[in-house]
């Protein structure tokens, strides 16, 4: 479970902060952040900003350190591999958004449209068979 407070910060959070909230020293916040792993803004002085994602992405390294005593280089792959999941996962929800909407409109013609000679034709020659 995260150790972050209730209350979020709008411009983020230093790294003296996360580091204190997490018991980690900066040093491994900043190794995580030159491997790649973390990417906090910086401010006009320079100063590293971690975002309430930054933390959250900083929730699931821990845990995989930590708990899974997975290395660096895994926690690289499992990241990437994460992001492209909850991309494709945005992919298939807009899909299928698109496929309700298509759905939506064929049986809205198909409930307005009156029938023609052509389907009618059929049914009597098959009803006098």
């Amino acid at each position: 479970m995260s150790p972050r407070r209730k209350t979020r910060a709008k411009a983020g959070y230093m790294i003296s902060s996360v580091a204190e909230l997490y018991k980690l020293h900066p040093q491994t916040l900043r190794l995580y952040e030159r491997v790649g792993l973390l990417k906090p803004s910086r401010s006009e002085g320079n100063t590293r900003l971690y975002t309430d994602d930054d933390l959250e992405r900083l929730d699931v390294i821990l845990t995989l350190t930590r708990d899974m005593g997975v290395n660096l280089a895994g926690i690289e792959i499992i990241l990437n591999m994460r992001e492209k999941m909850l991309e494709m996962e945005k992919q298939m929800s807009e899909f299928a958004t698109v496929v309700q909407q298509e759905l939506s409109r064929v049986a809205n013609h198909i409930s307005n449209e009156k029938p023609s000679q052509h389907a009618i034709v059929p049914t009597r020659i098959r009803l006098t068979k």
